[in-house]
């Protein structure tokens, strides 16, 4: 989900696991590539080889695939695939449940469905996010009240959440952004307290650890993402998990038309339902993939660890926080800002186009979400003024003021997971790049 990059689409507190990569590492040299001139200035490319491509195609999948086929069982209700995949992530993870659903998007939209969210209700949620995080809010016609950014990690702000509450506060939706965990102690204390349920939007973060759970697994529920970008994929598809057993049932109803079973005799429960099924093939996909996926949760780790020591060696980068209950990241992205200021102020635009220049695919990131004409004319919306009226509709917006938010993404640069699957070498040259860039901004500025 490099959203930005493909659609829906760091260490600075690193753990014991990356530390330990660190301790005893030779000073890296950067020699000539350093000090020849940016490829943007005709000089020779930093990377000039290519990072690992995406998704991965082996026997595996194309057995996986060929064998559901066959089996002319081609959907959940009378296949075994699905099931299969639920049980296995289920072990991975630690969680009691796991429901396979056909995207991360329609995971959280049965979360909201099994806790009945509608008018009048409010769902806060962070306004660094995919667009799908708001989406299933107001597919609902509930109210998304946005939280600012923790500039310095890129995740919700914790400690700006318990202003945001009101009465009709019915969820606190934290987005655990680029696989690493938002500030869970402090955002399921909230929840405690006010007795309001934490649906994690875990969909970046397969694998990842708060305190040494899984990312997903600590709140009531959390949302998996299986789409083309994300680490662990099907193409889509999507997940729940949960401890809750009651919430459980109430979300398989939900995605399965308000059944728990296809038998017409089962009776319909609670109120709402429809289909979100994972496929056969989709499940049979995930089985073939997870068989690699632990390795490559570890490589990406290691890997970040390292290049986070790099890039604390250069001024004017400044890789996403770790906060200190985060043991593990996914790392489905590599977030860091960009301060223009250590660059003789050269234009982030100018600093993405030279690094991609130099062969290392960049992205901004996301957008101002709670100012996109897109989340703004919410407040026009029919529906919406049939049910909140104008009053609170323009309350709504002007509450909508996010200032860290608005830094942090004219900062913001992203590397996607599958560069983090490359070899230690990819990471020194992607900090030679940036090293280069840095030495000759001024001449690039002119460029």
């Amino acid at each position: 989900m490099n959203e930005k990059l493909d659609r829906r689409d760091f260490i600075s507190n690193m753990s014991i696991a990356g530390v330990s990569l660190a301790i005893g590492m030779p000073q890296i040299t950067f020699g000539t590539t350093t000090d020849s001139k940016p490829a943007l200035l005709g000089g020779p490319r930093a990377h000039p080889a290519s990072f690992p491509s995406w998704p991965i195609v082996e026997r595996p999948e194309e057995n996986a695939l060929l064998e559901a086929l066959r089996s002319k069982k081609w959907g959940r209700l009378n296949g075994r695939a699905v099931a299969d995949f639920e049980d296995a992530y289920k072990n991975m993870s630690g969680a009691k449940h796991c429901l396979g659903l056909s995207s991360g998007t329609s995971a959280l939209f049965t979360a909201m469905g099994a806790l009945d969210i509608g008018p009048g209700d409010e769902v806060l949620i962070p306004v660094y996010t995919f667009v799908a995080t708001y989406n299933v809010v107001v597919l609902n016609y509930a109210l998304p009240r946005f939280v600012d950014t923790d500039i310095e990690s890129f995740q919700i702000d914790a400690n700006q959440i318990e202003k945001a509450i009101t009465p009709q506060t019915k969820v606190i939706m934290p987005v655990h952004i680029g696989g690493s965990p938002a500030d869970l102690d402090t955002i399921l204390g909230l929840g405690n307290k006010n007795h309001i349920p934490i649906v994690e939007d875990a969909c970046q973060a397969p694998m990842a650890e708060w305190r040494g759970k899984k990312a997903g697994t600590l709140g009531l529920t959390g949302a998996i993402s299986f789409q083309s970008s994300k680490n662990l994929t099907s193409g889509e598809g999507g997940a729940l998990l949960t401890n809750d057993e009651e919430f459980a049932e109430s979300c398989y109803n939900f995605h399965n038309q308000g059944r728990h079973t296809s038998d017409p005799n089962d009776p319909y429960s609670p109120t709402r339902g429809t289909n979100l099924r994972l496929t056969e093939f989709q499940g049979s996909l995930l089985l073939a993939q997870m068989k690699r996926f632990p390795q490559q949760v570890e490589h990406r780790w290691e890997n970040a660890a390292y290049l986070t020591s790099l890039f604390n060696e250069i001024p004017g980068i400044y890789p996403a926080k770790l906060y200190e209950g985060v043991t593990k990241s996914a790392y489905h992205l590599y977030m860091f800002r960009y301060d223009k200021k250590e660059f003789q102020d050269m234009d982030r635009s100018v600093f993405l186009k030279a690094l991609a220049a130099e062969g290392i695919p960049c992205s901004g990131g996301y957008g101002m979400l709670n100012k996109e004409k897109y989340v703004t004319d919410l407040a026009k919306n029919k529906h919406y003024l049939k049910i909140y009226g104008e009053k609170t509709m323009n309350e709504w917006l002007e509450q909508n003021y996010c200032p860290q938010n608005d830094q942090l993404c004219e900062e913001a640069v992203w590397f996607s997971q599958t560069m983090l699957l490359g070899t230690r070498q990819d990471m020194e040259q992607i900090a030679q790049a940036i090293q280069k860039i840095r030495k000759y901004s001024g001449d690039l500025k002119k460029a």
